[in-house]
């Protein structure tokens, strides 16, 4: 079966295609350089990090204070995590 995402089209295919293609860190760090803003990134981070902490069970006011996310951002982190398509949880559990 196919994951159908809810932004799944040829363009965003093409990305995500480009991202596997990525091999070392030296490379992700080249091409995210060219492809997003500081901010973009260090906002993907972020969430990743949050999502991280949630999984550990960290409470809110912690995880705030450690990532600067701020209590919107961890309760939307928080509803992909249980909600969402378990992204965060396959890759968090990968990257171990």
């Amino acid at each position: 079966m196919t994951y159908q995402s809810k932004f799944q089209c040829d363009s965003v295919d093409d990305l995500f295609n480009a991202i596997l293609q990525l091999q070392t860190l030296e490379e992700c760090y080249s091409f995210f350089d060219d492809l997003a803003t500081v901010p973009e990134i260090k906002s993907l981070a972020q969430r990743l990090q949050v999502a991280k902490m949630l999984l550990q069970n960290d409470t809110y006011t912690e995880i705030s204070k450690t990532t600067g996310a701020s209590t919107a951002t961890i309760s939307r982190v928080k509803n992909s995590l249980y909600y969402g398509s378990d992204g965060y949880k396959m890759i968090l559990k990968r990257i171990e």
